[in-house]
């Protein structure tokens, strides 16, 4: 059966609309003389049932994350304390991301944004978070892991966007960095883009919608 008309874009933050955490591992790991792509291979281990998922689901506190995420990383070979991990998550705006967002908000899409997170711990407002906030602020909706107690790539995570938008899945392109994330998504009839380099996205974004970006 062919697709329906695209109704909704779905995005994903970390990766898509900010630039991607693992740049700021992989530094970590330089920096302290970890193999390149611990933290990812810790975070691959158990990955619906080991620390950083429960966390993300706010099954635990990040105190608890420290502590867990340290024995899962020393399992493998190096003791990483998960406070270390939490605080390297901060990316940056995607000027071009946050334009194409506008861009398809004007086109009449319906927008949402999917986002595995934690609860954030209480820091002093400051420039950055300003900016995240103005850029969530744009979307129809936001899922947030860490508020509704599920994830991606469960299922219900992606029911639930669906569910506050009005849509159908395949009425839905979404965009992730992470291919474990999608195959979900595509199994429920959405059309998925997986994000690398961003300009390329965004030009599979433009043959899905027909809209031109940049």
């Amino acid at each position: 059966m062919p697709n329906k008309p695209l109704r909704a874009v779905l995005w994903d933050f970390g990766g898509v609309i900010l630039s991607s955490p693992f740049e700021a591992f992989n530094r970590y790991e330089e920096a302290n003389s970890l193999p390149r792509d611990i933290i990812r291979r810790v975070n691959a281990t158990d990955p619906h049932t080991n620390a950083w998922a429960l966390l993300e689901r706010s099954d635990i506190s990040p105190a608890e994350f420290d502590r867990m995420f340290a024995d899962e990383s020393e399992a493998l070979g190096h003791r990483i304390p998960g406070a270390d991990v939490l605080a390297l998550l901060s990316g940056d705006v995607r000027p071009a991301m946050v334009a194409a967002l506008d861009s398809v908000i004007e086109a009449g899409y319906l927008t949402a944004c999917l986002t595995n997170n934690v609860v954030s711990t209480a820091e002093p407002a400051n420039e950055r978070q300003a900016e995240v906030r103005a850029v969530m602020a744009r979307f129809h909706h936001v899922v947030e892991s860490s508020k509704v107690g599920c994830r991606k790539p469960e299922p219900r995570f992606y029911e639930i966007a669906c569910g506050l938008l009005a849509v159908s899945p395949d009425e839905c392109v979404f965009l992730d960095d992470l291919g474990i994330n999608l195959k979900p998504a595509a199994a429920m009839g959405m059309r998925t883009i997986k994000v690398g380099d961003p300009s390329a996205a965004l030009a599979e974004l433009s043959d899905h919608l027909g809209l031109r970006f940049g």
